[in-house]
């Protein structure tokens, strides 16, 4: 039994060690989602054979029977919250081992290479033993306590490969044009999982209802797939696209530049063709677009990843009539950078998402203490935000006239609506936990002297940089920052300088807006800071508003014309009526550092100290919050 029909989608955690073993924090993670409401809590990349299927080498090994304590510690903690605990059960096939050195052994439906990698044609042989082991594998999750299983069928791994008719060739009976021959790998797969697992134990499959790419199979190829596996299956659980294909990364995992629920169509089509219950999942978090989905019959569940690491308790909220107050995903996809760079689920809105162990307990009440905050931005309003929460009489003061910051200037970018939408709601917040705000006024040494505070968090953030360059201080010339706030500024073209995150997204923008920016880098590359999968969703963007940006160029000069730049190939004239610096921003430092000795306790948060992003401004502010004034 299922309490609802919001379902935690799988997603993975790697902070495990080399034989596939979660740690106690793990169960933490988990049972966060469980506790927020969510009928189903899926444990991601549950591997099922270690030899040979392994897709990343930080992975769930479920032939390893040493991984039973720490899996069984996960599905309690789900399971005792109220809600089943299900295993996604996955094989790499051609992608697998690959995170081996060198790397190892790999089959796929036919011999190919993955990004350079030689993989082989799996035999009839290996192709029994997978099968088996994905049997073994759910009978094992069984044991742990999982209340179901899910097979993965979609995204690019082994199963999905051999349903494609791009990249499985075979003339046996296990391959080739035939889409019977192509399912029979998956309907081998769910017939021995269901003898292991018995007759009343659910099975969930997702599948890719279309790879969304160019020589991929499409949506009515994702229906006669469905129809060969519902027999089977218990739900299907309907994704698209491939994490495998650069170019459509960002439709399996939704980017800022897709709408809400951009990949329903496809449950909803699948879900007219089959008998079983269908579930959705993709940039979901709206509450009225999910009850519009379950209500006419689009799908019969809503499964949601990356949106419960923002808020895991959306489906309490949405129950109890909270909705407006759900912390929703901006789909920056910092969380699964993050994961891959340092094994870490971090979010850049909620400080709390991957430190489930330690926010799970009380700490000592704090004494009172009498809190300025200097800087209304991201990190400022999230520490008046903890401070005001633990006890504090705290004081907020912001030098414009409204509470943002400079991220403000992005208000009316369409892609960044999410991000508009977070900002008005800490804002809201700040004024709902108490917390009194002066606007427009600016915090010297003298005025946080005279405020008599006993803590001062300075959060006064950073200015952009301003380059060295003659002609910058020309007329056609201006910041981002200007540009994001009145484009009316900007020309019919533009050439901005910098190729950060800042600069592409802006040159972006105001292609949205029919000019023509071209963007200019000293670099070799888009400058991500960290966020690399981020830049996946903005090579989607450049290429369909045939932006060019000129790597290993140099301005040198700027003109009324435009730009003279050093290339590699010499010196060059890029025409422009308006030039945009976008080359990074500076930390304000001095002006933090000279509120320092102005209250017995001082905290330097955020940009100020070092330019970074938004989850370390939130992460530090509310991390200091919590500690002040702890006995």
């Amino acid at each position: 039994m299922f309490r609802n029909r919001i379902f935690a989608a799988p997603t993975g955690y790697q902070d495990m060690d080399k034989e596939g073993i979660l740690p106690p924090e793990a169960a933490f993670y988990y049972e966060r989602k469980a506790m927020g409401g969510a009928a189903c809590v899926a444990v991601g990349e549950c591997n099922v054979d270690g030899k040979f299927g392994t897709g990343s080498p930080y992975a769930i090994r479920l032939d390893n029977p040493h991984t039973l304590h720490a899996l069984a510690r996960v599905t309690d903690a789900v399971r005792r919250q109220g809600s089943v605990c299900t295993a996604e059960l996955q094989h790499a096939g051609n992608c697998a081992n690959r995170g081996l050195v060198p790397p190892g052994i790999a089959y796929g439906p036919v011999d190919g290479t993955v990004d350079g990698r030689p993989f082989l044609e799996m035999p009839e042989d290996v192709i029994e033993y997978v099968i088996d082991k994905f049997a073994k594998g759910a009978a094992f999750a069984k044991r742990c306590g999982f209340g179901m299983v899910t097979i993965h069928g979609g995204h690019g791994w082994l199963i999905s490969q051999f349903l494609s008719p791009s990249l499985n060739k075979r003339k046996d009976k296990w391959g080739g044009p035939d889409i019977e021959n192509r399912s029979r790998l998956a309907v081998e797969i769910l017939k021995a999982v269901r003898k292991a697992v018995g007759p009343h134990f659910p099975i969930e499959m997702r599948i890719s209802g279309s790879e969304c790419y160019d020589g991929g199979y499409g949506i009515e190829e994702g229906i006669k797939f469905a129809k060969k596996v519902e027999d089977y299956v218990d739900l299907l659980h309907v994704s698209a696209g491939s994490h495998e294909v650069m170019e459509v990364f960002t439709v399996t995992h939704p980017s800022m530049f897709l709408p809400d629920g951009c990949n329903v169509t496809y449950a909803a089509e699948i879900k007219k063709n089959v008998k079983c219950p269908v579930a959705t999942v993709g940039a979901l978090g709206d509450p009225d677009l999910m009850e519009e989905i379950i209500a006419t019959g689009q799908a019969d569940v809503v499964e949601i990843a990356r949106g419960l690491l923002a808020d895991p308790d959306i489906p309490r909220k949405i129950r109890t009539g909270m909705g407006d107050d759900i912390n929703k995903c901006m789909r920056c996809l910092h969380c699964f950078s993050n994961l891959i760079n340092v094994g870490q689920f971090n979010c850049a809105i909620n400080p709390q998402t991957g430190r489930e162990a330690e926010m799970n307990f009380a700490i000592p009440p704090a004494d009172t203490k009498k809190v300025l905050v200097a800087g209304g931005g991201v990190a400022g309003m999230q520490a008046a935000i903890t401070c005001a929460q633990r006890g504090h009489k705290v004081m907020l003061c912001e030098k414009s006239g409204m509470l943002g910051g400079a991220l403000r200037c992005e208000q009316n970018v369409p892609f960044k609506e999410k991000l508009d939408y977070y900002l008005n709601r800490q804002a809201r917040k700040v004024a709902q936990a108490g917390v009194e705000i002066r606007l427009n006024t600016e915090v010297t040494p003298e005025y946080a002297k005279a405020s008599g505070a006993d803590v001062i968090i300075a959060a006064l953030g950073s200015r952009p940089v301003k380059p060295e360059i003659p002609g910058i201080d020309g007329r056609n010339v201006i910041s981002a920052q200007d540009a994001y706030t009145h484009p009316e500024k900007v020309g019919c073209t533009a050439v901005i300088l910098g190729a950060g995150l800042v600069g592409v997204e802006l040159a972006i923008y105001l292609s949205m807006q029919g000019k023509k920016a071209e963007v200019v880098e000293m670099l070799g590359e888009i400058s991500h800071g960290g966020n690399m999968l981020h830049v996946r969703a903005l090579n989607v963007e450049i290429a369909k508003y045939a932006i060019n940006i000129s790597f290993n160029t140099k301005a040198t000069d700027i003109t009324p014309e435009g730009v003279m730049c050093q290339t590699p190939e010499g010196e060059k004239l890029i025409k422009a009526e308006t030039v945009i610096y976008a080359v990074g921003q500076k930390p304000l430092r001095e002006e933090a550092a000279a509120l320092s000795l102005c209250a017995s306790d001082y905290y330097p948060i955020g940009d100020c100290i070092a330019v970074n992003n938004i989850m370390n401004a939130t992460s530090m502010a509310y991390t200091v919050a919590r500690n002040v004034g702890r006995k």
